[in-house]
């Protein structure tokens, strides 16, 4: 098994909102996300956030601190992100992002490290849990690889609500997947 390399990341703020909306919208919508592999363009239509969302998010994590969205620079330019909520002991995590033309080289599993050492050390928290489109079994499989595992439980898409996109299907829905952090890795 190879070593993940560590990543330096650091909390967003404010400030770096609209440079997110733009990576995330990238990274999950339209043409431009082709360019990678996590791409929903074929799912939804739309954006997957906007600049409100976002500002809200951060603000209430410098406020509240149950929330951080953890963001990765390089020459000056944000590449990467993912958000986590605190819940109880628990982390949920969602959005993970990684440029679509920076994709597949292992960033996004730095990026998921980072992440779950953040939810371990900064919260003390034991767990992580998600969301994944049922229709994305690339995905979970990934997440897979990473020892995360389907719960039994799902979750209906919403649809009707713009902030999360314009569905082209019908049947979308959501799969919960779990890890226990500290726990050993999956073989490989």
């Amino acid at each position: 098994m190879s070593q993940i390399t560590p990543l330096t990341t650091r909390v967003a703020r404010p400030s770096d909102a609209r440079a997110l909306v733009a990576l995330v919208n990238s990274a999950y919508r339209g043409d431009s996300s082709r360019a990678g592999w996590t791409t929903e363009a074929d799912l939804l239509g739309g954006q997957r956030t906007d600049e409100h969302v976002l500002i809200e998010f951060i603000a209430r994590g410098e406020t509240a601190g149950d929330r951080a969205m953890l963001v990765h620079e390089r020459e000056g330019r944000l590449i990467a992100c993912v958000q986590l909520e605190r819940r109880k002991q628990a982390a949920y995590l969602g959005m993970l992002t990684i440029m679509p033309t920076r994709q597949s080289g292992g960033l996004g599993k730095a990026l998921l490290a980072a992440a779950e050492n953040f939810v371990l050390h900064t919260w003390n928290g034991t767990s992580v849990t998600m969301t994944v489109i049922e229709q994305r079994p690339e995905l979970i499989a990934w997440y897979g690889r990473r020892g995360y595992s389907r719960t039994g439980d799902t979750a209906p898409f919403p649809y009707g609500d713009a902030r999360f996109g314009e569905p082209k299907r019908p049947d979308l829905k959501f799969v919960v997947l779990s890890k226990r952090l500290g726990a050993a890795p999956p073989s490989p």
